[in-house]
């Protein structure tokens, strides 16, 4: 899709089209779409990462929340996305040993009880021993304060976002 074709969207059809950027979180893509017409893709993506940088304090946790703990695989954990469930395979997440799957189970447990939210990294951007960078990220960020550990948590789903929307619009 081009930036062209983006800015001719109808507003349903762009929702639809970009409401899953941010997983399962449409409200985002329906402010997005009155900002339009989009000069660029930079300014498209400077248009969304805005919108989740002047969302309360409630709705930045609620966007967090929505995202689903690393581990889990499709089948197994119903608000799976396509896209995460895409994601985590990537990354081998959909791949792991009974051994892998108790540590990440286990480090999971213990942010959800730290932050009350899942953690969230860029598995995308993990490098090339993705599960090692993953575990080592939880067990590092595990001792962050609860607001720098939110707005980490942001600022990997702006990229996780920036990532989506380049794989669906051309520059």
């Amino acid at each position: 899709m081009t930036l062209d074709d983006v800015n001719a969207l109808t507003p349903p059809a762009f929702v639809s089209e970009f409401g899953d950027i941010y997983e399962h979180s449409p409200w985002i893509a329906e402010k997005a779409e009155k900002e339009r017409p989009f000069s660029s893709l930079s300014a498209m993506e400077a248009v969304f990462s805005r919108i989740i940088k002047q969302a309360d304090q409630n709705a930045k946790h609620t966007l967090v929340c929505a995202h689903p703990e690393l581990g889990h695989r499709a089948g197994i954990d119903p608000a799976l996305s396509e896209e995460s469930a895409h994601e985590q395979g990537g990354a081998g997440l959909d791949k792991l040993t009974p051994e892998e799957y108790e540590r990440f189970q286990t480090l999971n447990t213990a942010y959800r009880a730290k932050f009350d939210m899942p953690f969230v990294i860029c598995v995308r951007k993990a490098g090339k021993a993705p599960k090692t960078v993953i575990l080592e990220a939880m067990n590092r960020r595990l001792k962050s304060s609860t607001q720098d550990e939110l707005t980490e948590a942001l600022a990997q789903i702006d990229t996780i976002a920036s990532l989506r929307l380049r794989d669906k619009v051309q520059g």
